[in-house]
C-alpha cells in the first residue's frame, strides 16, 4: 500500500492515513455516483465533478455552487482535501463540516474510505487517470 504524508490544514486527523485499492475503490464508488462524476467526460450533478480533489482546496471548481459552510472552511486554503481530511468527511459528512449540503450519511469502514481514496486520487485535475 501507498502512505502519503500527513498535510496539516485545519481539519486533518491525528494519524497517517494508508491509502487503499483503487480498483476496490472504483466499486465503492458506486455509492456516489448519484451525486458525483469523474473521468475525462465527466459533468457536474448535485455534487461537483472529483477529478483532482486529493490535494485540492475545497470549493476548487468555480463551475458549481457550493455551500456556505464548504466555502467559508475553503477560504485561504483553511480546507484541503488531503487523504485525512477526506477519510474524516467521508466517515460522516455533516459531522465533519456542519452545514455540507451533501446528505450521503457516510462510510462506515475504514477499508472502504481508503479504497475510495485511492481510487479518487487515481483521476487528474481535467480529465481521467
Amino acid at each position: 500500500m501507498i502512505l502519503l504524508p500527513v498535510l496539516s490544514f485545519g481539519f486533518s486527523g491525528a494519524h497517517a492515513f494508508e491509502l487503499g485499492d483503487p480498483l476496490k475503490g472504483e466499486k465503492v464508488f458506486r455509492k456516489c455516483k448519484a451525486c458525483h462524476a469523474v473521468g475525462a467526460d465527466a459533468k457536474a450533478k448535485t455534487g461537483p465533478v472529483l477529478n483532482g480533489v486529493v490535494g485540492q482546496s475545497a470549493a476548487a471548481k468555480a463551475e458549481f455552487k457550493y455551500s456556505k459552510a464548504i466555502l467559508e472552511a475553503s477560504q485561504q486554503n483553511q480546507l484541503v482535501w488531503t487523504v485525512e481530511n477526506l477519510n474524516e468527511f467521508l466517515t460522516k459528512p455533516k459531522a465533519f463540516l456542519p452545514g455540507t449540503k451533501m446528505t450521503f450519511a457516510g462510510l462506515r469502514k475504514e477499508k472502504d474510505r481508503q479504497d475510495i481514496v485511492a481510487y479518487l486520487a487515481t483521476f487528474e485535475t481535467e480529465g481521467g487517470s
